[in-house]
């Protein structure tokens, strides 16, 4: 079963600033001689990929995405080293084909990831290397908890009886697991915590209007989805406005490391 969610890609570029901060960071700490092949999972507003294809200026990158609008965005950021396709990540199907598989703040949309670990090492060039983060167990606590709440009022919860739940967001342990059942060589899975403070409220309203909600939303007759959302915005602010005025979120991200 694939589930396309309408995200607005330039919506998303101008609220998602902490997943462009992940992302830097991440792509910074790549060790590359500047010449590879990289796929990049998810590449969303194309951000993240135009910072990857600057590090490998004698390679290539082939972002994917499942949203035509991100895409449309990403285009923008486009560079001559630059590929973007319109594919969902579960259906990707490289042969060997790629030296670093990359992914920044977007597995999380993917449910089975042990079908993806597999794909992912199909992937990959012998000695390639996978290096991906994405939302892990005790992320967005604060969220979580009111969907949950918001879902099963009576008022909502007869449009939410077949809905998928669009996250998966595991323990260490767990992915450490799958790891196990796959063919990489070698490979590491830790934790980090990214907790945030948001300066004032309306940075954490925008973060969550274009990423969180949207899967929820679109389950929704038009004429219900502006009640839903400013329920659930009032209780996430007064859940997580702190005394100094501002908003305090988790964000706990799972890091993958594995060479074949």
């Amino acid at each position: 079963m694939r589930v396309s969610y309408p995200f607005d890609g330039a919506r998303y570029e101008a609220a998602s600033h902490c997943q462009r901060e992940w992302g830097i960071e991440l792509v910074q700490e790549l060790r590359l001689n500047g010449n590879e092949s990289i796929l990049d999972l998810g590449c969303g507003n194309g951000v993240i990929t135009r910072a990857l294809a600057d590090r490998v200026p004698h390679g290539r990158v082939v972002g994917v995405d499942s949203s035509p609008s991100m895409l449309n965005v990403a285009e923008a950021h486009k560079t001559a080293n630059m590929e973007l396709k319109l594919l969902d990540i579960a259906d990707i199907a490289f042969d060997a084909e790629f030296n670093v598989i990359f992914s920044n703040a977007a597995l999380h949309w993917v449910l089975n990831h042990g079908k993806l670990l597999m794909r992912i090492y199909e992937a990959l060039k012998p000695h390639g290397f996978v290096r991906v983060q994405f939302g892990g167990a005790g992320n967005i606590v604060h969220l979580i908890a009111i969907l949950r709440e918001v879902l099963s009022d009576p008022e909502y919860a007869p449009w939410f009886v077949v809905f998928r739940w669009p996250w998966y967001m595991p323990f260490v342990e767990e992915y450490e697991a799958l790891l196990a059942q796959t063919e990489f060589r070698k490979y590491r899975v830790w934790m980090a915590n990214r907790d945030r403070h948001f300066t004032d409220e309306q940075e954490l309203v925008h973060m969550v209007e274009e990423a969180g909600l949207v899967p929820f939303l679109a389950a929704l007759p038009e004429e219900m989805k502006p009640r839903f959302r400013d329920t659930v915005i009032e209780h996430l602010i007064a859940r997580t406005r702190q005394p100094d005025g501002r908003c305090f979120e988790t964000f706990r991200r799972i890091n993958v490391y594995a060479e074949k």
